[in-house]
């Protein structure tokens, strides 16, 4: 059994060593666990895995480009062999994760509970590990494509076969079906012990079917008839409808129990991650209210002035270069550390200010305080570009695995491939934009404005697309910002839609990463199986599309 399962083991049995019957007992025994414990661990491990940033754990956050790295760029130009980080994951999902739910069943099944509110909630305990499981082997299908599954999870069996990844997929769908039917929502599940729902069966549920949409949506491009009838019924059986169902990890301010994201930023001492360019230049050309939620503002210069002219109440600066800054009209203005005011106006080389503070002389350096992202690939000076919000890097904030927002925008993509979900692409992409937007803190009026813009009104920006299937170029860009922080869903959005259009990093060791390449011990101790499933996926690269990446 694993480390951890034999140290909590010995923790138990010193505590009771007044207890001369303890030492009969096998210390080796996961049994002695309770299955509440090892389901808690896993779900501890699983959601920190979908988080991190930590580049020898996950790298889909820089993938997605949302953060590009200052100084160590390897993992921004896709190596994903030099830190082994295909083999953590892979761990993490099948040791941490799969392995401990899968014990956390079999003690919970074995368990012959005494208290009434123990023996009616048996049931549900079971069908919640059974959902958690399925979205671990979900992530790994999505991750690696061909993987072990009807072998795995065997200590007995070292060697285990690769299932193909489309039939993993459809089984699993299966399974979510059976688990889905089988929740009784009059009766509760885990309690205090689940971080996510705190034991709500009915959110449970809401959270399968809303899964099982997003699988859906998967297979559309290499089964539309399979992907139809799944997402349809996914629909049918309840998904989300409110930012309550959100499926929300809940971390403490203390450590070891803090969001992977504050250990990495902030209790690392580090200052190893900045906005990525992508990521901030789309939404400083969309005015996107989102800017201040997800970055902090830094300081970016404008220019040098050649010469300064009043009329009125209104000063202009002029710049002896064209200004290619994203300047906006109310950024303030700055001459060093002196604040000159709120700039009014901008055209091609001279931005004007009203009751400006203080003339600046000839050949000052002027700047504005706005977001600016780090270039991808390429080394980025943590001290002028932007950084991640204090929300966004704060000890308490929510894992988030699953949310509102992401279910409209599948909904969206449904109903745009023309499934019958109810209402439209239309009616769902709105109802996501405003929901992303509400949820990170962001007004109604300012959502409603966003909306408004041609560039992202879903009719206007879907007859300006020139994208040979425009509906994923306007719901895969929003989409993108609205998963944003949440790296291996982005990525695999990504992967399906084909948008937003990623920059090519600096300095790339692949072309764009479409899978996880299978751990390098798999070549060594499982050889044959890994050859196998290596040729049927069409080779175990970095750039291989995996069986629902058609397009």
């Amino acid at each position: 059994m694993k480390k951890i399962l034999i140290l909590i083991t010995a923790v138990i049995i010193a505590s009771c060593s007044d207890n001369l019957e303890s030492l009969n007992e096998n210390i080796k025994d996961p049994s002695s666990v309770p299955g509440e414990t090892l389901f808690t661990g896993a779900q501890k491990n699983l959601v920190d895995q979908m988080v991190d940033l930590n580049v020898n754990n996950n790298n889909t956050k820089l993938w997605a480009q949302y953060l590009q790295e200052t100084t160590y760029t390897d993992e921004s130009n896709y190596d994903q062999v030099t830190r082994t980080i295909p083999a953590t994951h892979w761990s993490v999902l099948y040791k941490d994760v799969l392995k401990d739910l899968d014990e956390a069943s079999k003690i919970i099944t074995d368990t012959k509970y005494s208290l009434p509110e123990d023996i009616e909630t048996k049931a549900n305990k079971l069908q919640v590990i059974e959902i958690l499981t399925i979205y671990a082997y979900s992530v790994l299908v999505e991750t690696f494509g061909n993987v072990p599954y009807t072998e795995a999870l065997d200590i007995e069996d070292l060697l285990p076969a690769y299932d193909d990844g489309e039939t993993v997929y459809k089984a699993l769908i299966g399974r979510l079906t059976t688990a889905i039917d089988a929740l009784d929502t009059s009766k509760g599940s885990f309690g205090a012990a689940d971080n996510i729902y705190g034991g709500d069966v009915s959110l449970w549920k809401k959270f399968a079917a809303s899964l099982k949409l997003r699988m859906g949506i998967l297979l559309s491009d290499v089964d539309n008839a399979f992907a139809k009838t799944t997402v349809e019924s996914a629909v049918a059986s309840g998904v989300f409808t409110s930012r309550a169902d959100n499926a929300n990890f809940t971390y403490l301010s203390a450590a070891p129990n803090t969001n992977p994201v504050h250990a990495n930023l902030v209790l690392s001492g580090r200052a190893d991650f900045v906005a990525a360019a992508t990521i901030v230049d789309m939404m400083n050309t969309l005015n996107d209210p989102r800017r201040p939620l997800f970055f902090e503002k830094t300081t970016i210069t404008i220019g040098t002035i050649t010469s300064t002219t009043t009329a009125g109440t209104t000063t202009t600066l002029n710049f002896e270069d064209p200004i290619d800054a994203p300047i906006e009209i109310g950024d303030e203005a700055f001459n060093g550390s002196v604040s000159l005011g709120t700039i009014s106006g901008i055209s091609v080389s001279s931005i004007d200010i009203e009751n400006i503070s203080e003339t600046p002389e000839v050949d000052n350096a002027i700047s504005f305080s706005g977001y600016k992202g780090g270039t991808i690939g390429s080394t980025s000076s943590f001290s002028t570009h932007s950084h991640v919000s204090d929300y966004v890097e704060a000890a308490a904030t929510p894992g988030v695995i699953f949310d509102y927002a992401e279910v409209e925008f599948l909904l969206a993509e449904a109903a745009a491939r023309t499934f019958a979900v109810g209402g439209t692409a239309k009616s769902h992409y709105d109802i996501a934009v405003v929901e992303s937007i509400e949820s990170w803190g962001g007004s109604n009026a300012d959502a409603m404005t966003y909306l408004a813009q041609p560039t992202v009104d879903y009719d206007t920006a879907l007859a300006a697309s020139t994208a040979t299937t425009p509906w994923k170029e306007v719901i895969g860009n929003q989409k993108w910002i609205a998963l944003f922080n949440r790296g291996i869903e982005a990525w695999t959005s990504i992967r399906l839609l084909d948008f937003p259009i990623l920059a090519t990093p600096a300095e790339p060791v692949s072309g764009f990463p479409n899978r996880y390449t299978y751990p390098i011990i798999e070549q060594t101790l499982n050889g044959s199986n890994w050859q196998a499933a290596s040729t049927a996926i069409g080779g175990d690269l970095p750039e291989t599309k995996l069986f629902w990446d058609l397009n």
